[in-house]
């Protein structure tokens, strides 16, 4: 079982450990993160007032350390929310158990019943969490910790995407670039629901989450050699 991951290099390793074996995984980086200046994010949060929030949603791993930065922000007893489980154990890593998790932020803004409500997003973000919210009623402010930019692809690049039987996608924007090079037959892991409604609109084997049931279950989907798997 070829598996290629398409994140940042040194952001696979729960992958590799939820591998069987024998996968041969390859790492194709197709996005690169860059992360917004962390005194600019603390001169938002602060000009917002102390106290603003009741409630906190944090929509990826990658903000997780802006979180400090914005405690001011807070109203004391604030709920925490996180969006998928790598973000739930990261906040939980740092000090931050959510308070609840939810594989997307539309599911996260029809649970909240109190605001203002602050999010912790990247800046190229769907609003989808903002779409709910507001039409709920419900004040809110977004405030991005940081950008995904698409990286080119070599020729070694776009071969081993060619060659995949599987490929983890962990965003929107990384389907964007790894997509067009991606053979029908691969099966595509994607951690959430906003990610998996990108790539089925293009391709038909998605599947949703990763933990430490993927690796069998990738298995057992892409079957031994030669064989077509249901």
């Amino acid at each position: 079982m070829r598996v290629v991951a398409t994140r940042e290099r040194g952001r696979n390793d729960a992958l590799r450990d939820w591998l069987p074996a024998s996968a041969d995984l390859v790492e194709v980086p197709v996005t690169a993160t860059r992360f917004r200046d962390a005194g600019a994010v603390a001169e938002e949060a602060q000009a917002l007032g102390a106290a603003f929030a009741r409630a906190l949603v944090v929509t990826s791993t990658r903000a997780v350390g802006y979180v400090e930065l914005v405690a001011g922000a807070l109203a004391p007893g604030a709920a925490v929310w996180s969006i998928g489980a790598a973000t739930q154990e990261a906040l939980a890593r740092v000090g931050w158990p959510p308070s609840a998790t939810a594989p997307r932020a539309g599911a996260i803004a029809e649970q909240i019943v109190e605001g203002p409500v602050l999010a912790l997003v990247a800046r190229e973000a769907r609003d989808e969490l903002g779409e709910v919210l507001t039409r709920r009623g419900i004040a809110w402010r977004a405030l991005w910790c940081y950008e995904t930019v698409e990286q080119p692809l070599d020729a070694d690049a776009r071969r081993a995407l060619a060659s995949a039987d599987a490929v983890v996608i962990g965003a929107p924007s990384a389907w964007r670039v790894a997509g067009p090079h991606v053979p029908p037959s691969a099966w595509v892991v994607v951690p959430g629901l906003t990610t998996a409604d990108a790539v089925r609109r293009e391709h038909e084997r998605v599947l949703v989450g990763w933990d430490r049931t993927t690796g069998a279950r990738l298995a057992e989907l892409t079957g031994p050699p030669g064989a077509d798997p249901a």
